[in-house]
């Protein structure tokens, strides 16, 4: 039997670092399918749907540079698009397969028909639709290569019979290219910012994953000038440690006082890889300095005055010995102490446990973050489960924290702790998952009962979609249609082979998350939280009090009143917070 084009589909991804295949086999996609099996290089995951599948290859992009999902024909592959928008955004490669219906039917509205190109396009850097072995080879390799250097999804369109033909010789590479180079500003531009820097006395740095290669250089930095230092929700694991004397937190809608006031008060701010978002948490008075890796997110998000091309850690080693050395503390002092008021202030919400039932989320995180390895990797859902990741989970030796932090899906956690579990069954793999994200893609807790994958999966239980309500409360709506009805979680993990806990009193919390962390194997952890705990952002405007107080009153006229007291029982807390 001759190499065929899903033969050779099956050795370059081999060669570029694939180590697993994420997908639903079916009818178009079959003939790759029964490559990998002949092959014996690639692991094929079997997920119990294609969305799932796409996350955990992001997953693997993330922590180990490429990653690989595939889809068959019409609804298989659509179903990858949710993941692969939050893969390309966050910036991991990912190749994925879009198998379609044979050539001869293309274009005819057939069966499961799709135009893959017009449908992967906005979630990807490269997208190409084979229509024969010569363009496959050729899309096959350049998928590959826009990935890994665009830092962002392929897709290749393949059609069945295209991937089940004799491979065709063709003229150009095979084989792919991994590339490393030193990428700064030029020797004019150091001396200009070195020169901005010099002359201002508060200078602040605040760091986002760009960060992730250069955390020795950006701690020298913060040294030498004496700078508070903050960081996005995606740098806050490199930064966010007790040993750090620097840090400050986090800005933004999950972030702290401190983190948002060093920002404003600042003679000069400092991004350092981080394309923060939130532009109305930004100040527009302060000189502001933009250092990426990409030069077209420079100026994007807030009144940049230098903006600067290069990598974090080329970048600093340059500037280092440009830099003159601070002396003035009484910044960084300041910021501290507020910071310190800030972790003293989460630090009490964790001794209220609670009660049956209704147990305080807070405290929920701070035992995971006290009892999790120094080198565990967190996944965590949007919501309100990722601002408990956000003020409790605490930077170690070699800890790793991610989410749909770029693209904000529901649902992410638990399918990047398939990928997390499959690529580093070496290390502790927690996802902090909310009723609502869970309840998505519940299905594939089958995907990781079937492959024993050791990841402990931790319900916030709080029978509502609780970001949502909060949203619907400021903005002046009554919440309604937030509430859910869940399933026994642990009673649906045992049903598919793994061991479960069910915690409804606080006291039980420590012992079922350490009895869970310690097996060997998967476990879910099904714990009823507080469906009012409430999270502020570090500023709130006047707008969104008078929201908040007009969704109380809607609710007393419409006979809730019981629900407002113990909204308002729950909430005082946080209000205290900001005020």
């Amino acid at each position: 039997m001759g190499k065929t084009v899903a033969d050779l589909l099956v050795n370059m991804l081999v060669e570029a670092g694939v180590k697993r295949v994420y997908a639903v086999t079916g009818d178009s996609l079959n003939p790759v399918n029964d490559a990998v099996r002949r092959d014996g290089r690639l692991q094929w995951i079997h997920v119990r749907h294609e969305e799932a599948g796409a996350y955990a290859a992001s997953m693997d992009a993330e922590l180990d540079g490429i990653g690989c999902c595939m889809g068959s024909s019409g609804p298989g592959h659509v179903h990858l698009v949710n993941g692969l928008y939050d893969a390309n955004r966050s910036g991991n490669p990912v190749i994925a397969i879009a198998s379609t219906v044979t050539t001869d039917k293309l274009g005819t509205e057939n069966f499961q028909e799709t135009n893959v190109t017009k449908l992967f396009d906005d979630c990807s850097k490269y997208c190409f639709m084979a229509n024969t072995p010569a363009q496959a080879a050729h899309g096959f390799q350049s998928a590959i290569q826009h990935a890994i250097h665009q830092k962002g999804v392929g897709v290749v369109g393949l059609p069945g019979d295209v991937a089940s033909a004799d491979a065709t010789h063709i003229t150009t590479s095979e084989q792919n290219y991994f590339t490393n180079s030193k990428l700064q500003p030029g020797e004019q531009e150091l001396k200009t910012l070195a020169k901005v820097i010099n002359e201002n006395k508060k200078v602040m740095l605040y760091c986002g994953h760009g960060c992730k290669d250069a955390q020795d250089e950006v701690m020298l930095l913060a040294k030498k000038l004496n700078a508070p230092m903050g960081f996005s929700f995606r740098g806050k694991i490199y930064f966010d440690k007790e040993n750090n004397p620097y840090a400050v937190g986090l800005n933004g809608l999950l972030g702290t006082k401190s983190g948002f006031k060093a920002m404003h008060e600042a003679d000069t701010l400092i991004l350092l890889g981080t394309d923060f978002p939130y532009t109305e948490f930004l100040p527009e008075k302060n000189t502001i300095i933009q250092i990426d890796e990409k030069p077209e997110r420079i100026g994007r998000r807030a009144k940049v005055n230098f903006g600067y091309h290069g990598k974090i850690k080329d970048t600093l080693e340059a500037l280092l010995p440009l830099l003159e050395t601070k002396t003035e503390t009484k910044f960084l002092k300041e910021m501290r102490d507020l910071h310190k008021e800030v972790e003293e202030k989460y630090c009490s919400y964790v001794l209220a446990k609670g009660e049956e039932k209704k147990i305080h989320p807070e405290f929920v995180a701070a035992m995971i973050d006290e009892i999790a390895s120094d080198d565990a990797i967190f996944t965590v859902d949007t919501g309100m489960s990722a601002v408990w990741a956000a003020r409790y989970l605490k930077g170690k030796k070699n800890r790793y924290l991610t989410g749909s932090f770029n693209h904000g899906s529901m649902a992410n956690a638990m399918p990047m702790a398939i990928g997390a579990g499959l690529g580093h069954p070496d290390r502790q793999v927690i996802a902090l998952c909310g009723d609502g994200g869970i309840s998505m893609l519940l299905g594939d807790l089958m995907t990781i009962s079937q492959y024993n994958i050791p990841a402990k999966i931790i319900i916030f239980n709080n029978a509502s979609l609780g970001m949502v309500k909060l949203e619907m409360q400021v903005e002046g709506y009554p919440e309604w249609q937030t509430n859910m009805v869940n399933p026994d979680f642990a009673m649906v993990a045992k049903a598919m082979n793994i061991h479960s806990w069910v915690v409804e009193d606080p006291k039980n919390i420590k012992q079922a998350l350490q009895e869970a962390f310690d097996h060997d194997g998967p476990a879910v952890v099904n714990i009823f939280t507080d469906p009012d705990a409430l999270a502020m952002p570090p500023q709130i405007n006047f707008e969104q009090i008078k929201g908040f107080a007009k969704t109380m009153g809607k609710m007393m006229l419409n006979g809730k009143t019981a629900e407002v007291i113990d909204t308002a029982k729950s909430d005082m807390k946080y209000l205290k917070e900001i005020f």
